[in-house]
């Protein structure tokens, strides 16, 4: 079955019109889990785009560390995920946002939160209220662009090098302003959650950050959907000890919920 090519909604593309590069990536991915492997002649065929262009993602996903390359194609690496840009990230975006809502009742109504880079912590953003005096630290531009319309927020970034998939600031300087800062709450995210590995993400800097902004907070509150749970990506950025509270939605299953509380996670699904 030849995988399915996804509308790009409002950006002006037609219906059959070939797909981005990250959609094309997607599709690269999704069919290596099933079929084990992918052709790079047949893709082309199968998108309507050139083999150079599959080339091309194929590298870059094996850059990421997610397919290994043989010859005329890739094969797949097991359990790693994948990252798209932020605002690629268009799946589950309802339970994101029942995620966000429900987010909204561990903000409080004074003091200092700290929002980390991602979809769904892009949606906690989106639903902030205006009426509190909150000082908010994040290290994504793009939060920190919606906020700034909030009057009574304090915004803060983190400063340092800004990664282009998903808009968040690491190296040097992040990280110093990390080491000196201390907050009530973070909201965290991550790309992979498993019990026996904890917290995961694809890139080591922001993985680094990441483990500073769980100790920076006094709470540690993680915005995870369902499809999160169980996947393994390269770099380890929190043990599931480290967090207070995983907000998640009904999409994870009874069994999944019952293994992290024995963890010593508490869930809430939205």
């Amino acid at each position: 079955m030849r995988p399915t090519v996804e509308s790009t909604g409002g950006s002006g593309r037609g219906a059959g019109r070939p797909p981005y590069a990250a959609q094309r990536q997607r599709i690269l991915l999704q069919t290596l889990r099933s079929a084990g492997r992918i052709d790079v002649s047949d893709m082309a065929a199968r998108l309507s785009v050139s083999a150079e262009s599959i080339r091309k993602d194929l590298t870059e996903l094996e850059r990421q560390g997610l397919v290994r390359r043989v010859h005329g194609g890739a094969v797949a690496v097991e359990q790693l995920s994948f990252e798209p840009a932020v605002a690629a990230r268009t799946e589950y975006g309802e339970e994101k946002r029942r995620i966000a809502r429900m987010a909204l009742r561990e903000v409080p109504h004074d003091g200092a939160v700290l929002i980390d880079a991602g979809s769904t912590t892009a949606c906690l953003a989106d639903l902030m209220p205006a009426d509190r005096e909150l000082a908010v630290f994040t290290s994504a531009l793009t939060i920190a662009l919606t906020l700034v319309t909030r009057p009574r927020l304090t915004v803060h970034t983190l400063g340092g090098r800004v990664r282009s998939p998903t808009s968040a600031e690491v190296d040097n300087w992040a990280i110093r302003s990390l080491s000196e800062i201390r907050v009530d709450v973070a909201f965290l995210g991550t790309n992979g959650i498993t019990v026996g590995h904890g917290l995961s993400t694809p890139d080591e800097s922001e993985a680094a950050v990441k483990r500073l902004m769980i100790k920076a907070a006094r709470r540690r509150i993680l915005l995870a959907d369902h499809s999160k749970v169980g996947r393994t990506s390269l770099f380890k950025h929190g043990d599931l000890s480290d967090i207070d509270l995983l907000i998640t939605d009904t999409g994870m299953a009874d069994t999944d919920v019952h293994r992290f509380e024995e963890a010593g996670v508490k869930v809430v699904r939205a």
